[in-house]
């Protein structure tokens, strides 16, 4: 099979399961394993930044009208709910930012087929999940202090089997937000995130060093975009009527079928 096919397949599996509460970056490491892929952790970390790019990319498609909203809301000089919500982003912006920043290079190691760590880490994200789906009382409204709590929920999520939106929707439900305003939040926190993540890449020569060729990563970029937009537009709605214990009980089963993979096959 062709690196360039192998891309596309990671390109649609980060895609479809970037917004769903399964954890991505733990389907990329199970897909990259599988395929047999030949990345190095750098390479492996590479493609997966940009493929999160790219479904970052489609949730800004997905949300252009409120992101021109908060974009618009941020130019008047009155306080209003786009400058409120606007300044909850930045606050969970704050803790990923800073375990990105400093332990980069530990994270990176994480990315180079720790298929069994990654089948813990599902397990964690079963977890949370299945917790989450008891929360009672979803009526809080979302302020600075809910916003940097799901903001942590988020960095813990940068291991890879940890769900980034499995985290930060169920994060967000424990502290009282309602479903859609979880799910909503979780989507839009996470774009200027990325883009400073992809910024800083760009600027520190990481892309630049990569060996992979710009046709394989040009083609999992298309398709992660393309998947992404069908699957965001899809899971917004399923987010906010589905029971999150079944995502849960998805992590936990493919945590045992990796783990039986591993040592048995």
């Amino acid at each position: 099979m062709s690196e360039v096919i192998k891309s596309i397949i990671l390109g649609i599996v980060q895609g479809l399961t970037e917004f769903l509460p399964v954890s991505s970056s733990g389907h990329l490491e199970i897909a990259k394993y599988l395929l047999e892929t030949d990345f190095s952790g750098e390479e492996s970390l590479m493609m997966t930044v940009v493929l999160h790019a790219a479904t970052m990319l489609s949730t800004v498609f997905v949300f252009r009208k409120e992101i021109l909203d908060i974009i618009k809301g941020l130019f008047t000089r009155s306080c209003n709910d786009q400058k409120r919500f606007a300044w909850f982003v930045v606050l969970s912006m704050i803790p990923a930012g800073l375990i990105g920043y400093f332990f980069e290079s530990g994270l990176s190691a994480l990315f180079d087929g720790q298929v069994v760590f990654v089948a813990f880490m599902l397990m964690v994200t079963a977890l949370l999940l299945l917790i989450a789906d008891r929360a009672k009382n979803l009526q809080k409204p979302l302020n600075s202090g809910r916003a940097f709590g799901v903001g942590i929920a988020q960095a813990i999520a940068l291991l890879p089997g940890v769900s980034r939106s499995g985290a930060t929707i169920s994060g967000a439900l424990l502290l009282g937000l309602d479903r859609k305003q979880a799910a909503v939040f979780s989507f839009l926190m996470v774009v200027p995130l990325i883009i400073g993540k992809v910024s800083k890449d760009i600027m520190d020569g990481t892309l630049a060093s990569s060996e992979i060729s710009v046709s394989v990563l040009s083609a999992g970029f298309i398709a992660a975009f393309l998947s992404g937009v069908l699957a965001c537009s899809w899971m917004v709605r399923l987010v906010q009527k589905s029971q999150l214990k079944y995502f849960g009980y998805y992590c936990l089963a493919l945590a045992v079928f990796v783990l039986l993979h591993f040592y048995i096959f």
